[in-house]
């Protein structure tokens, strides 16, 4: 298998969650990690900083940069970009992680959240992969990873949520494009989404509670799948859209109960698939 040790991870929405677990996996390696995040105060509802984040990294055997990160805005994009390089000496990958949700049909959807899913799902995920591209170029084995679904026009996937689902789907097309436009510069661009709901906080506050939870599976199956992509050769692992437990049994695991939080429950399925 791969590893990570050296490597320089610039992960967005990584204080907690799937983002922190990626994070974590890589510090296992030795890796150099940007938390670029908004966390700094514990929320009541949502555990962890980018400082909590940043211990939790530097314990597992990474380097830690925590920085305030509203990926909305692209001066503090391009400064968390600037100061990864001045940092670790450049960047190797780019996790999008960083996404906001509403599921809501589309008279009960406010236009400001509408707004919010798409600056920071859509744009977010294009402006922080335009501003990472030219030190990616410099890189051996440059990744971008965006957790985002893979593109299925049916219907029945807009229907009750259509503003969630572009918003979501925007960026999958980043995926789609750049993989293709970037290929020629040896950067791999994938996608990368769970067969079932992953126990996060958004997840239990968000889609249901602890019945849902019961039936997810942890976020370290996200992060093994996604160290085995970014281990990956990136000039012949690009314009893929994963899902997590396919990556991780084609690449001979075989034990996928230890991902579930309760091995006894019936495991649900995710969005869009």
């Amino acid at each position: 298998m791969g590893t990570l040790h050296g490597k320089t991870i610039f992960i967005t929405g990584a204080s907690r969650g799937i983002g922190l677990a990626i994070g974590l996996r890589a510090a296992r390696d030795g890796a150099n990690v940007t938390i670029a995040a908004k966390t700094t105060e514990p929320h009541p509802k949502l555990s962890g900083t980018i400082y909590s984040a940043a211990q939790e990294i530097e314990a597992a055997g990474g380097k830690a940069l925590p920085l305030v990160v509203d990926i909305r805005f692209e001066d503090q994009i391009q400064d968390a970009v600037a100061r990864t390089v001045a940092a670790f000496g450049g960047i190797d990958i780019l996790v999008n992680n960083a996404s906001a949700i509403f599921l809501a049909r589309t008279l009960d959807t406010p236009l400001k959240r509408f707004d919010l899913m798409h600056q920071i799902n859509t744009r977010g995920t294009f402006a922080c992969s335009q501003a990472c591209i030219p030190h990616l170029k410099k890189a051996a084995n440059p990744h971008i990873l965006n957790l985002s679904p893979p593109l299925n026009m049916d219907a029945n996937w807009f229907a009750p949520h259509v503003a969630y689902t572009i918003a979501k789907y925007g960026m999958s097309m980043c995926v789609l494009g750049m993989s293709t436009e970037l290929r020629p510069d040896g950067i791999a661009v994938n996608a990368l989404w769970p067969r079932t709901p992953i126990a996060t906080a958004a997840v239990r506050n968000l889609l249901g509670g602890e019945d849902v939870i019961r039936g997810s599976r942890k976020p370290d199956i996200i992060a093994d799948a996604a160290h085995i992509i970014l281990t990956s050769d990136s000039r012949t692992v690009t314009g893929n859209f994963f899902i997590d437990d396919e990556v991780l049994t084609q690449a001979g695991v075989s034990d996928l109960e230890s991902y579930a939080v309760d091995p006894g429950a019936q495991l649900l399925p995710d969005f869009f698939l």
